[in-house]
């Protein structure tokens, strides 16, 4: 339920409403906060987010285009993923390697042209073992070659709202390490900034959330012939915790999503947990060292888990006060209830109460709606605003207004009579104010 909000007998097409919160909670909020450190990292750029509110925790040079690295194959992987979900591709299909793959150097899971492998095989080598080769595959797979698959991946970036990312190639490599002939006639290099990359993992982990099934394998013999299984480069996945050479990077919660590294870039990391039920997202780029992009990866999921819950402030389908009811025309009843169709939560510190929230209602049609209604139909929107102490901006949602119930359409008989009624209500009203 909304807390303490005002309720007024009259409601304009918008109003805003604002809920006045009590000493001690506001008190309460404050010390809190005071009491919030930001980790200080030694990094070109970083970024934390919560995924559900799309809240930054916390940024530094997060807008900066920057060499992403494999991070690149992030996109990759989620494209792959919706030609799965869209029924464009089967996990079980084969693939047939060409000669792009054959030529891709770097981390590779030496592809030679004319092996055939599934889908899935080429995903796990991707997003286990970074295998350039594979990426390729897989883009030339989706889209007959991996030129056409970077325009679906441009696209699919403008359409998530990464606001500096471009594309030249599936991989991240840079266009100088790239097959020759397979290079694209630009002199434009990959670039994506740590607020991209994060975005980019929240579509991962919400519109899939069956990723981690990958992006959480530790190990993958990827042939029956090979010496040795492909490694995870993300030593921080929970269940390397009993893993000698890892466990002292293993993190609680921790299973996704990718690492990059190149010259250029230097070493980043794109990372996810949950903890409480709580997930966030963090990205780093330009560490120092492997190892470095993962100390720093701890002190930014820390400072959010430790410092930061997400709290629901108004449930699916309540009441909003002020807004009971809009008045309906030519119906057997004269006005519907009106519900929001989706919950609230915000991110607030740690002991604190989400205190203060403000919201403003926006109809469709100020004058009311016309019967017949079914239930659920949308009449307006709904937008929650509220300020975390601690929290450098506001949080906003905008959520819609609908119909709790449906309303028939009345017959001629009733609408007659209650048209009679009303202008005999009018006219007593209009002899009434004459005196």
């Amino acid at each position: 339920m909304l807390l303490n909000m005002l309720c007024l007998s009259a409601l304009p097409a918008a109003m805003v409403f604002a809920a006045p919160a009590s000493t001690a909670a506001t008190s309460t909020a404050t010390s809190t906060a005071s009491s919030i450190q930001k980790p200080e990292l030694n990094l070109k750029s970083a970024v934390l987010i919560e995924p559900t509110t799309g809240q930054i925790l916390y940024a530094m040079n997060a807008d900066e285009p920057l060499p992403p690295a494999s991070m690149t194959k992030m996109m990759t992987e989620y494209i792959v993923a919706e030609q799965i979900k869209q029924g464009k591709l089967k996990w079980t299909d084969q693939v047939t390697v060409g000669k792009n793959s054959e030529e891709t150097i770097g981390s590779r899971i030496f592809l030679a042209e004319g092996d055939v492998h599934t889908v899935e095989e080429l995903y796990i080598a991707m997003a286990v073992g970074s295998a350039n080769d594979a990426t390729v595959a897989l883009a030339e797979k989706v889209s007959g070659t991996e030129q056409e698959f970077v325009k679906l991946m441009n696209k699919t970036a403008q359409e998530m709202g990464m606001k500096t990312a471009y594309f030249i190639n599936a991989t991240g490599l840079d266009r100088a390490d790239m097959p020759k002939d397979f290079r694209p006639d630009t002199d434009k290099e990959d670039v994506m900034s740590a607020m991209d990359a994060a975005i980019l993992g929240k579509h991962i982990v919400t519109d899939h959330p069956d990723y981690a099934k990958y992006t959480s394998i530790q190990s993958y013999k990827f042939r029956e012939r090979d010496k040795a299984p492909i490694i995870n480069y993300n030593w921080m996945l929970e269940s390397n915790k009993n893993i000698q050479n890892f466990k002292a990077y293993a993190y609680p919660g921790l299973d996704g999503l990718k690492t990059g590294h190149t010259q250029n870039a230097g070493n980043c990391f794109t990372s996810t947990a949950v903890r409480n039920g709580v997930r966030l997202i963090g990205v780093v780029m330009g560490a120092d060292s492997e190892a470095h992009r993962f100390t720093e990866t701890k002190k930014l999921l820390d400072y959010g888990f430790d410092n930061f819950d997400v709290k629901q402030v108004v449930a699916s389908k309540s009441k909003v006060e002020g807004l009971d009811s809009v008045p309906v025309k030519k119906g057997v009843e004269t006005s519907v209830g009106v519900v929001t169709d989706g919950d609230i939560s915000f991110i607030v510190p740690k002991g604190a109460e989400a205190k203060g929230v403000k919201f403003t209602t926006k109809l469709d049609k100020a004058d009311g709606l016309v019967a017949p209604i079914k239930k659920g139909t949308k009449v307006g929107t709904i937008t929650y605003t509220y300020k975390a102490e601690g929290i450098d901006k506001a949080q906003t949602k905008t959520v819609n207004l609908v119909t709790s119930e449906e309303v028939e359409k009345g017959g001629w008989f009733r609408l007659f009579f209650r048209a009679i009624k009303d202008m005999f209500g009018d006219l007593f009203n209009g002899i009434k104010n004459l005196f």
